[in-house]
Formats: structure tokens, C-alpha cells, sequence
């Protein structure tokens, strides 16, 4: 009885203490590897600019916005897209104090609403290992706290780690919501153009 109850024993320790041995030895912390198909786009604010043009019966303003910070997912297997590119609404500059004052006060409301944000979740096209290449972004874009459906189409490029992006689209910031500015003597277009100029550092870059 006394064998039989230290080979049981026995048999008991070999089946608890290889694994927890075997699991003892992996690493603790390795961070989780991401899939094949998916790139991670970092962007380089310091290097990115978001310029505006706005038409009006008068005159053509022109005008940037600073980029704060974006991160974005992409699986070029499926298209599905996450993260979000973040511009300072704060820093919307035209060169006429005046003219910024009234659109920061009255039609951004940017003391309230500091940040404009594009979170994407689709990329539609190709993305291409090589040479540039144009897909059409579709997400969502907070604006003066309201989301509003956008497709962006972007030409994109990757370069080793490194990646560049250029987009132009319009946002109908009055039929969104926004103060119209236009008054008795001057009438601005509902619309404005927005163009984009992105770069950035490329994680897990697709395999040419």
C-alpha cells in the first residue's frame, strides 16, 4: 500500500510540475505579435499639415491646421481600419486676426470643441508593398461634437519604415451645423477644401 500511494504521488508531481516548469520558462512579457496582414501607420505631426480653402463672392481664404497626434490600423487582408488622427482645432490660422477670432469664437467654437477627430474603419483599394497607390478611407469625423460619415481618398506611398500620404476632400461644415460667417455683404461657399500632407513612421510594413 505505501508503493502503491508514492507512485501515485510521484505520478501527481510529474503532472503538475512539468507544466507549470514549461510555462516557467516562456517569456513573461513578450509583447503579441501582430498579424501578417496588419500595418500600424504612425503619424508625424511635426512633419504633417492640414491646409483649408474656403471661397466666398469676395475673396479665396486660405488658411492650416496643426496635426496633434495619429495612430491607425489597417488589415490589407480584409480593409478594416482602426485609431484615429487627431488636428488642434485651436490652432486654425488664416493670417487675419479678425477674421480667425470670428471663426475660433463663432463657427468652431474651439475654446469647447479643441479637436477635430478622424477615425477611420475601412480602407477600400489595394494598398500596395510598393510604389504609390490610391485607396478611399471611409470613417467618421467629429466636429464640433457631431459624427458625420466621410470617405477620404488618400494616395499613399510606403518607403522602408517610413510612409507619406496626401488627401483633398470637401467637409460641408454649414450643412453640418456650423455657424454660417457669410453676412449681408459677403457669402461664403457651404463647403470647404481641405488638403491634407501626411508622414509618418510605417510598423510591420506589408511584404513586397
Amino acid at each position: 500500500m505505501n508503493w502503491f500511494r508514492s507512485r501515485l504521488a510521484a505520478v501527481f508531481y510529474f503532472m503538475v510540475a512539468v507544466p507549470v516548469l514549461v510555462l516557467s520558462a516562456l517569456p513573461q512579457h513578450a509583447a503579441p505579435l501582430a498579424p501578417a496582414s496588419e500595418i500600424i501607420l504612425q503619424l508625424d505631426p511635426a512633419q504633417s499639415q492640414v491646409h483649408w480653402t474656403l471661397e466666398s463672392t469676395v475673396h479665396t481664404v486660405h488658411g492650416s491646421f496643426a496635426f496633434k497626434k495619429g495612430s491607425l490600423q489597417l488589415d490589407t487582408s480584409t480593409g478594416k481600419a482602426s485609431g484615429e488622427i487627431t488636428v488642434d482645432a485651436t490652432s486654425g490660422n488664416s493670417g487675419n486676426d479678425g477674421r480667425d477670432r470670428k471663426m475660433h469664437k463663432d463657427v468652431l467654437e474651439s475654446v469647447k470643441y479643441t479637436e477635430v477627430i478622424f477615425r477611420p474603419d475601412r480602407v477600400e483599394g489595394k494598398i500596395a508593398p510598393q510604389g504609390v497607390f490610391t485607396v478611399r478611407v471611409h470613417g467618421v469625423l467629429l466636429l464640433h461634437g457631431s459624427e458625420h460619415e466621410l470617405t477620404v481618398p488618400v494616395r499613399a506611398q510606403f518607403a522602408g519604415d517610413h510612409w507619406t500620404g496626401s488627401a483633398k476632400f470637401n467637409v460641408p461644415f454649414i450643412d453640418w451645423g456650423l455657424k454660417n460667417p457669410s453676412n449681408f455683404f459677403l457669402r461664403v461657399n457651404h463647403s470647404v477644401q481641405i488638403e491634407l500632407e501626411l508622414k509618418g513612421l510605417v510598423q510591420n510594413p506589408p511584404a513586397p
